[in-house]
């Protein structure tokens, strides 16, 4: 059996086809009755909209790419459900793409989701060659969220305030009675922005001499890595870790055990991005949530605003973090067994 077609659908609810493509296209100029008996009619036969001919009758596609660093960062879960939400209630819909295989096969990061004619695009976290969007922009709108880079015309950005976000957790440690606090940094825009403030941070409390800082590449294995360097020497051993985001500090969280060292007796935890792993009760980890699911919506509003006409110069916008205070902090060992 051919599938039903709009003018089935028009016949069944004895209107005209025209009237049939405004109840699709969800217009508010059809009476009440009449939108009731061509949802009826769609319901009956089982209709559903040929998007290729939509897509060529509107010159659109209704599709926005979304370009992932790397899938395997739980991050980007509840940002991707702030995205999806505001943008599944526009009536489009998502495609994506993980920019670290496409590397890995040769491929420009972004090739696959254009050649698919996507209406936008949102880039989600730190591309190593972020520059490259600047090609893409000139064709489709571009927003980049979780990331503070590339600063390209017209292109939006939305992203935790990774400054005040990595105050919290310093000023957290300290105040916990930390002084030799250790930091794992990774690469990138936005882990430049946390070192950098971890380092003013402890600098504003005369504690710069204190401050270590360790490079990592934002991966569980390169937190391991980095902590059982840091955590190697007993004579100099930071009390307290400040991971550049979750993922990192479950790296260096398994470093800590491996070496015989309790959480938070021995030594304190912190991490960044309030993760579902963060959250898992055997591990329970002291965090910064950075609003996720807000930067997600905040990046689907700004693409939104893109296709109706709202063009100017490019903004920053930026969420407010809150620390999470959890199982992995506390006093270092002398105060605790003083």
């Amino acid at each position: 059996m051919r599938p039903p077609t709009i003018r089935d659908v028009a016949d069944r609810a004895g209107v005209s086809k025209s009237l049939v493509s405004l109840v699709l296209r969800g217009s508010e100029q059809v009476r009440p009755e009449k939108r009731e008996a061509v949802l009826r009619a769609v319901r009956e036969l089982g209709y559903r909209p040929n998007a290729a001919a939509r897509s060529l009758s509107e010159r659109r596609t209704r599709t926005v790419g979304v370009l992932l660093n790397d899938l395997r960062n739980p991050w980007f879960v509840d940002m991707l459900d702030g995205l999806n939400s505001l943008l599944h209630a526009g009536g489009l819909h998502m495609l994506l793409a993980d920019a670290r295989l496409n590397r890995r096969i040769g491929q420009d990061p972004a090739s696959p989701l254009l050649d698919l004619r996507v209406d936008g695009l949102v880039v989600v976290g730190t591309l190593p060659e972020p520059a490259a969007l600047g090609t893409v922009a000139e064709r489709v709108p571009v927003v980049v969220a979780g990331a503070r880079e590339p600063e390209l015309p017209g292109v939006d950005m939305v992203a935790g305030d990774d400054e005040q976000g990595a105050r919290l957790v310093t000023e957290h440690l300290i105040g916990l009675g930390h002084r030799r606090i250790a930091h794992i940094a990774g690469y990138g825009a936005v882990a430049e922005l946390r070192r950098r403030s971890f380092e003013a941070t402890m600098r504003a409390h005369g504690l710069a001499d204190e401050a270590v800082v360790e490079a990592s590449d934002l991966t569980e294995e390169g937190g391991f890595r980095t902590a059982v360097r840091l955590l190697g020497r007993p004579e100099r051993r930071p009390t307290a870790l400040f991971a550049v985001n979750d993922i990192t500090a479950i790296g260096a969280l398994s470093a800590a055990e491996e070496l015989g060292l309790r959480v938070p007796a021995d030594l304190s935890l912190v991490g960044y991005d309030n993760t579902s792993i963060a959250r898992l009760r055997h591990v329970w980890l002291t965090t910064v949530d950075n609003a996720s699911h807000e930067v997600g919506r905040r990046a689907a509003r700004c693409l939104l605003d893109r296709f109706e006409g709202a063009g100017g110069e490019a903004r920053v916008h930026l969420t407010a973090p809150t620390l999470e205070v959890r199982g992995t902090t506390g006093p270092p060992c002398r105060i605790v067994n003083h």
